[in-house]
């Protein structure tokens, strides 16, 4: 479940409030149906809300969005190549053969099997009754026969002062609003009379932390939006920009093979991005941040785009196993959730995505490891509901496939990196990698209608350019 800084600060606002009450409530169910939970709507979640029997299933699904984001597209939408809704698949297109709220998860009752949920929505003003007053909405109760645990992570910021406050992420589609809105006034402001050439300069500083698929992509795209509408728009003002790249560690796409990196560090020089690896950000302030390598850093837009930090919902569960250091779930091969009091698994609850860790097999936290855990489950809950629990524990543990890595490093190049799959290991960057790029994600795009908005987007802004109104 992916989620911005806004939705975290609300989550641990309604937290923190004891005074809040809490309703029963509960979807009335056939009896002949199972009452299945999912809760989160990231690539593991919507895989299961997907293709989940719902005829036999009693179906719930408890998200603070009502939305999937494709993930590997918001750095598009996030600079005007893609527009907003291309990159996002509604969660009520299964409405009403399921249940959706918007709403967090705010404690799991593995007993009683009962979820405590507080609405992700904002109060209704026209409230009647003695709670008519209350600032905050009622959480409410929901009872589960099998629950999915697929809340995702947040973004990783190590306690650095001032990332919370002062810089963007880039894990959901309003990030990449805020972002492109962002990039657009900077501009702007940058173009007013006024302003000293310095100033422009400051202003027209993008720097980017972290050096993953993330980052890299955003500055791909990013550089690609500086040298084309802008140059054109704003030509003067686009000399003056510039992009930064930091990371802590030596290099750049760590994940990726040696080779494929050294590819991506020259291509980035040459388009005159800067790298700067082995760089520790200390804290931010409006309109700057302090590295330890470098001193005061003046910007107009910083990204942050460093990993992973475990959900608060994760985070509040004792009852189960956890990893010592990212605090995710410990599940079996089966994808089921093992338990700290009997080490053994819970049958009737899994977890799959960035929130869980097969134990001792770690995999890479990202979308394809995410999706084919959804798949697997999928599979599993449609056998449990047609056939006994016995038959679904002899089934064939989950087994990853790696369909290698993708990354665009702009100029209609990308990266293809498949050396650590099974079968078959190859690597390529330049044009043949940005076609496979560009397939790749045109064919995993869920829905008809964004499989022909989204190859329709990049051939209008290919032609006419990005629209640069800022609304």
């Amino acid at each position: 479940m992916l989620r911005v800084h806004s939705q975290t600060v609300a989550h641990s606002g309604h937290r923190a409030s004891a005074q809040v009450s809490t309703r029963n409530f509960s979807a009335s169910a056939a009896r002949s149906q199972q009452r299945l939970v999912i809760l989160g709507s990231g690539w593991g979640g919507y895989e299961v809300l997907r293709g989940i029997d719902k005829k036999n299933w009693h179906v719930t699904i408890v998200s603070p969005t009502n939305y999937f984001n494709f993930t590997p597209l918001l750095a598009s939408c996030a600079v005007g190549t893609l527009e907003f809704r291309s990159a996002v698949e509604p969660v009520r297109r299964y409405s009403p053969q399921v249940t959706c709220y918007q709403a967090w998860c705010d404690s799991i009752d593995f007993k009683r099997k009962q979820l405590v949920c507080m609405p992700a929505t904002p109060p209704a003003t026209h409230a009647h009754g003695p709670d008519a007053d209350s600032e905050q909405p009622h959480k409410f109760k929901l009872s589960y026969d099998k629950l999915v645990i697929a809340v995702g992570a947040y973004n990783q910021t190590f306690n650095v002062p001032g990332v919370k406050e002062h810089a963007h992420f880039l894990k959901d589609i309003r990030d990449a609003r805020a972002i492109r809105s962002r990039v657009l006034e900077c501009f702007e402001q940058a173009n007013q009379p006024t302003i000293t050439d310095d100033e422009r300069r400051k202003l027209l500083h993008f720097c980017i932390v972290g050096g993953g698929p993330t980052g890299v992509e955003f500055a791909a795209e990013l550089h690609d939006l500086l040298h084309t509408d802008m140059r054109q728009h704003f030509p003067n003002m686009a000399r003056m920009a510039r992009i930064s790249l930091y990371d802590v560690a030596p290099f750049i796409l760590g994940s990726f093979d040696t080779g494929l990196q050294d590819y991506a560090v020259k291509k980035f020089k040459r388009e005159g991005i800067s790298i700067l690896t082995q760089h520790h950000v200390e804290r931010v302030e409006p309109g700057k941040m302090y590295v330890k390598e470098q001193g005061e850093v003046p910007f107009g837009l910083l990204v942050w785009s460093t990993g992973l930090a475990p959900n608060p919902l994760v985070q509040s569960i004792n009852e189960a196993e956890k990893h010592e250091k990212t605090s995710s779930l410990f599940t079996d091969e089966h994808l089921n959730v093992l338990m700290k009091d009997t080490g053994k698994p819970n049958p009737e609850i899994w977890a799959i995505g960035d929130a869980a860790i097969i134990k001792g097999t770690p995999l890479p936290a990202t979308a394809q490891v995410a999706n084919q855990k959804g798949k697997y489950l999928t599979k599993k809950l449609n056998t449990l509901i047609r056939e006994s629990p016995l038959s679904l524990r002899e089934a064939e543990p989950f087994k990853f496939h790696n369909a290698g890595s993708l990354a665009y490093l702009g100029d209609w190049e990308a990266l293809y990196d498949r050396t650590k799959a099974e079968h078959v290991k190859t690597k390529d960057a330049g044009r043949l990698a940005w076609l496979l790029w560009r397939s790749a994600y045109f064919t995993k795009t869920l829905s008809w209608k964004n499989k022909i908005l989204v190859p329709t987007y990049w051939f209008l802004n290919w032609i006419f350019g990005r629209d640069l109104s800022k609304f």
